[in-house]
C-alpha cells in the first residue's frame, strides 16, 4: 500500500482577474488569507502582473487560482459552486449581499424547505456561491 497521500483543492481560472477575485474572498471571512501570489513577469507568457500561481484560504478551505494567458470560450457555470455553512443569519445576510453585489442571484435568500435560510449567487467574476444556515 502506498503512503502517497491525495489532497483533492478547487482551483479557479481567471482571465485577467484573479488577484481582484482573490483580494475580495479573503476580504470577506475571518481566516481569509493570501498564502501565495506569484505574478507573471515581462517574459510571459501570461500578461505581465497578472497572477500565474496564487492560492489563499476561506472559511477553512484552501483554494488555489491563476490567470490564464489565452482566453477561453468557457468561464465558471453553477453546476459547481462553492458552499458556505453560516452559523448566523446576520453572517448569511452579509456574505451573500457581498457576493450577490455585481452579481446575479440565482436563488435569492429565503426558505426553500430544505433549510431555513438559503441562497445562491453568481458573484461578480462569474464563481458560484451557495450559502446556507446551518
Amino acid at each position: 500500500m502506498s503512503t502517497a497521500r491525495q489532497k483533492v483543492t478547487t482551483f479557479l481560472m481567471f482571465e485577467g482577474r484573479a488577484e481582484e477575485a482573490i483580494t475580495f474572498y479573503t476580504s470577506l471571512f475571518d481566516d481569509g488569507e493570501v498564502l501565495l501570489l506569484n505574478r507573471w513577469g515581462a517574459d510571459g507568457p501570461g500578461k505581465e502582473g497578472t497572477v500565474y500561481q496564487a492560492s489563499f484560504r476561506v472559511g477553512g478551505q484552501v483554494i488555489k487560482a491563476f490567470d490564464s494567458p489565452p482566453a477561453h470560450a468557457f468561464t465558471f457555470t453553477p453546476s459547481t459552486s462553492l458552499w458556505v455553512e453560516c452559523d448566523t443569519e446576520a453572517e448569511l445576510d452579509r456574505l451573500y449581499a457581498a457576493l450577490n453585489e455585481g452579481g446575479q442571484a440565482l436563488m435569492p435568500l429565503g426558505d426553500y424547505g430544505f433549510s431555513t435560510k438559503y441562497g445562491w449567487t453568481n458573484d461578480r467574476f462569474g464563481v458560484s456561491w451557495q450559502l446556507n444556515l446551518a
